[in-house]
């Protein structure tokens, strides 16, 4: 949207109006992206019985280095490129997996589809989320989120029991190295 006259418009006005309007497209696709990511950090935080004192849950990058604590806009794909582009968005869900502070990284990508905004668990299922969000289809993508957790370890542990590593990294998991945390500002414990 652009006042310009397209009868007197130059192809540069031609142009711009153009990707003025993609612009303002891909901000709403971040903006729609980064509210539903920081739900479902906050609310799967909730969902595991941390408290606001003992963080569980943090948005981290998708890829590369990561510490267990907010990283903000850092967190996202298009983090640090000039121009967003107008496309679906990873970004890192770094969870406590444990009582001694170890911390997985789950990839996520947000994708619009049309009014609802897609989320995918990379290796898991995709859950469909209206705004405003509904509680039960939060609920139920943590439980699903959990289970897919649990299903990794078990998973792992399994094929090791029966003679076999499970190489595991395939699908979207990524644990936090003890060199890494030990770097990091400590977790307040959780419950």
């Amino acid at each position: 949207m652009s006042d310009t006259d397209p009868k007197t418009a130059s192809p540069f006005d031609t142009l711009a109006d153009a990707a003025e309007r993609y612009g303002t497209l891909s901000l709403e696709n971040y903006s729609r992206v980064r509210s539903l990511a920081e739900a479902i950090s906050n609310g799967f935080c909730q969902y595991l019985g941390g408290r606001p004192e003992a963080r569980c849950c943090y948005l981290v990058p998708p890829e590369g280095a990561w510490t267990p604590q907010d990283h903000q806009s850092g967190a996202f794909s298009v983090s640090g490129q000039h121009f967003l582009p107008l496309a679906p968005i990873r970004f890192g869900l770094g969870v406590r997996v444990s009582r001694n502070g170890d911390w997985m990284r789950v990839v996520l990508i947000a994708a619009a589809n049309g009014t609802v905004m897609d989320i995918h668990i990379e290796g898991g299922k995709t859950y469909s989320f209206e705004t405003p969000r509904n509680d039960a289809v939060m609920q139920a993508f943590f439980a699903h989120l959990v289970q897919h957790l649990v299903d990794w370890f078990d998973d792992q542990s399994r094929r090791y029991e029966h003679g076999e590593y499970g190489g595991g990294g395939g699908i979207g998991f990524d644990f936090l190295e003890r060199e890494e945390a030990a770097k990091a500002p400590p977790a307040p414990e959780a419950p």
